[in-house]
């Protein structure tokens, strides 16, 4: 029986994890979940699941859900920072399932790992933003780090059993999301709807923006460098519209090793949290045979800059990765509340990018302060790119 909190539980990544967790009562346990403001689903989740310890956004948020909860439920519940990382730390979790999207989840999932706690990681800003930070404090912890994110699950699986140092290349693939065929004029048209409207997965708002920009695959770059400790030329993409090769490795002798599977998230947390064993998810079996064909083809930095603002971020090294993706969250924020057009997501990384020179960071209070400065940057330069 494995031990678990969520953080995040009620985001997609979150709600697959509890799907898995429910259909499969032998072998896992929640010990605590972690929620922002969606209570009446968290509710649903702390009274099906029983776990431990809950925290949630806020103390007037906490105050609502101890009135929410049904009789017989009473977990400890707890609220802001203090609260995720007492649920990252709790002494019965063995696994820390880290969904928390942005630099939010920074702080808790490196508490985590200084309690000694495996990670089944799905959030790319916590790599992102201070990659060396955390794969030092793991390998100091001496505890395990699994990828949840599709693409770097099926890294990890065409890894196993082969020695990284016949590793060539690594091929993260990408659906091309909503904009793959729209030409870039057009672009400059986009509402929110349109880049909410992703062709293969169902994902939350910002990392469904982040897919529409291509941002979300320059982070899944930068985070591939860290958890396959790859050089960054190393690490290419393609553009792979039916998303059904997650991802490739290619080694030295000319082979490529691939993982392949249909589109549904619940495979690669199931993987995480169970490996190395495999367990069943209900994702429907993939028939090859109903495809006519699987294309695959380079992106095109130009028309999707941010996916080359990644690149460039990560040749920067040191600060810049973490000031670009402080300066994405702030530009997403924007697009979502109607303040800045969809190519402005782009033009505000660029600006902020532009303003800062990258400097060593030390330590995690390091990382915060510098995604402090890039998200104060980027608030003032809204403006200049506003609608």
């Amino acid at each position: 029986m494995k031990k678990l909190t969520i953080l995040g539980s009620t985001g997609s990544i979150g709600v697959s994890t509890l799907e898995i967790v429910a259909a499969h009562p032998d072998r896992f346990e929640v010990v605590a979940l972690t929620a922002g403001r969606n209570l009446d689903l968290f509710v649903k989740q702390i009274a099906a699941f029983r776990p431990k310890l809950v925290s949630v956004l806020d103390n007037d948020l906490a105050a609502t859900l101890a009135k929410m909860l049904p009789a017989g439920v009473n977990p400890e519940i707890l609220s802001g920072t203090e609260g995720v990382v007492a649920a990252a730390t709790h002494p019965e979790t063995e696994m820390v399932v880290a969904a928390i999207v942005g630099a939010a989840g920074l702080l808790p999932t490196a508490s985590a790992i200084r309690a000694g706690k495996d990670i089944a990681l799905a959030n790319k800003e916590t790599l992102v933003t201070a990659g060396h930070l955390f794969m030092e404090e793991i390998a100091k912890a001496g505890v395990k780090l699994y990828p949840v994110d599709s693409e770097h699950s099926a890294i990890f699986q065409s890894m196993e059993g082969h020695r990284s140092e016949d590793i060539e290349k690594i091929i993260l693939t990408a659906s091309g999301g909503p904009f793959l065929n729209t030409p870039f004029e057009e672009l400059r048209k986009v509402t929110v709807a349109d880049a909410l409207n992703h062709p293969n997965w169902s994902m939350g708002r910002k990392i469904t923006i982040d897919s529409a920009s291509m941002m979300n695959k320059g982070l899944e770059v930068i985070e591939a460098r860290w958890l396959f400790d790859a050089s960054p030329e190393k690490i290419d993409v393609n553009i792979h519209p039916q998303s059904i090769i997650h991802s490739m490795v290619e080694y030295v002798d000319g082979c490529v090793i691939a993982q392949l599977g249909t589109p549904d998230m619940k495979a690669p947390i199931a993987y995480a949290l169970s490996y190395p064993e495999r367990v069943a998810t209900g994702v429907k079996p993939l028939d090859l045979t109903l495809f006519s064909g699987l294309t695959f083809f380079k992106p095109d930095m130009e028309k999707f800059r941010c996916l080359r603002l990644a690149y460039d971020a990560m040749s920067a090294g040191e600060s810049m990765p973490a000031v670009m993706n402080a300066a994405n969250e702030i530009a997403v924020e924007a697009f979502l509340n109607g303040k800045i057009p969809f190519l402005g997501i782009s033009e505000l990384i660029v600006r902020t990018m532009a303003a800062h020179n990258p400097h060593q960071l030390g330590s995690i209070d390091d990382v915060l302060a510098v995604d402090a400065w890039g998200r104060m940057k980027a608030g003032e330069l809204l403006k200049a790119v506003a609608c």
